[in-house]
């Protein structure tokens, strides 16, 4: 567990040595330590998930999601944990959100940065039903559009196609009921189409002729109709219009495994809304309740610094700060007047009897704060 607390320690940006002196601080630290990991570590998940999306197929995906997620956990990471620890909790409540402000909307936009990969997953089942649908709708629009570019393209062809069958059909119907006469005509039949004579006679001749004269055309017609349907058909694979089929079920699944980022991402956004194109409320709320979670959690790290309450060790950090920053200025001054050939001895008294007030001061403090 002291390991475990060292680390957190670590990752909250917090000075170690001086955090040990006051043990009323360690829980807040280590609290502060956990959010901004696990902030970065779901960061790093969501990165991963997003980059194995992009390189979806490749044999080394895997390889490039590890890598970019570490790489993105780690930036989230270094960033919060800078942020969070220059936060000077000795300015006013105002001036430590002002501060803190530029990484709170830096925070909102990474939430909804790493809250969409996960939103993918979490909805994942959802996402392939709508892009099955959608593939199904393109694929019905492609086809229309080149059915309607080759309809235009070929209109007269068609039409002289049409005008052949229906000349076909009315010949065999004619055909028929010559036939039909004809057969009256030889077995002596009386109607008002036969003279009612038995035998092949001069009405039957007649009726012959104009049979074989229909037949004869219907052939012709029939050849014309079949060369016809044999261009429109070789045309037909030359526009492409036969090339492109309606999906199968297990393509329609092939193609949903493999979607891409893009367009399960737009998926998504379609499943706020019903068939008719209005809001489906249900699933809009639960969308972006997930999405505001994420926010609020990449948020955290600088809401728990800012609403934890001043301590000792922000106040031996100031006195720290304060004391080097002295330290430094009286060296420098030193240090010019070494080179300008003066050398004053009342300053290197001066900056040890500031370093003894100084340290008298922090050991009344920890003394203070022991008895209380």
């Amino acid at each position: 567990m002291d390991k475990v607390t060292r680390f957190f320690w670590f990752c909250s940006g917090a000075h170690i040595d001086t955090l040990k002196k006051y043990p009323i601080e360690h829980n807040k630290y280590v609290g502060i330590g956990a959010t901004i990991f696990f902030t970065a570590l779901f960061a790093a998940l969501s990165g991963g998930y997003a980059m194995y999306f992009v390189f979806n197929g490749d044999a080394y995906a895997v390889v490039f999601a590890l890598l970019f997620g570490l790489l993105w956990g780690t930036a989230i990471f270094n960033m919060d944990r800078y942020i969070v620890s220059s936060i000077d909790k000795e300015g006013t409540t105002m001036q430590q959100v002002i501060q803190a402000s530029p990484r709170i909307l830096l925070a909102i936009m990474i939430g909804i940065v790493i809250s969409r990969p996960l939103e993918l997953k979490i909805f994942d089942k959802e996402i392939r039903q709508k892009l099955k649908t959608a593939y199904l709708k393109g694929q019905h629009s492609k086809i229309d559009t080149l059915q309607k570019t080759y309809n235009e393209k070929y209109t007269a062809e068609l039409a002289n196609t049409v005008a052949l069958k229906q000349e076909k059909d009315s010949l065999e119907k004619d055909i028929n009921r010559s036939r039909t006469q004809l057969n009256e005509e030889v077995f002596g039949e009386k109607n008002s189409q036969t003279s009612g004579v038995v035998g092949y006679g001069t009405y039957a001749k007649q009726k012959q002729t104009v049979l074989q004269e229909k037949q004869d055309r219907l052939k012709l017609v029939t050849d014309k109709a079949e060369k016809m349907d044999q261009y429109l058909s070789k045309r037909k694979d030359f526009e492409g219009v036969n090339d492109v089929k309606m999906f199968s079920q297990k393509q329609l699944d092939s193609l949903a495994s493999v979607a891409g980022f893009a367009d399960r991402n737009w998926a998504l956004g379609q499943l706020t809304y019903n068939e008719n194109g209005t809001r489906d409320l249900d699933t809009y709320l639960a969308i972006s309740f997930i999405g505001y979670l994420f926010i609020l959690f990449e948020c955290l790290p600088v809401f728990v610094k800012l609403m934890s309450p001043k301590g000792p060790y922000d106040v031996a950090i100031a006195k720290t700060q304060e004391a080097n920053v002295y330290y430094a200025d009286k060296d420098k001054q030193r240090d010019m007047s070494v080179i300008d050939g003066i050398y004053d001895e009342h300053l290197d008294e001066d900056i040890k009897r500031r370093r003894r007030t100084l340290a008298n001061r922090g050991d009344n403090d920890r003394d203070k704060h022991r008895y209380d």
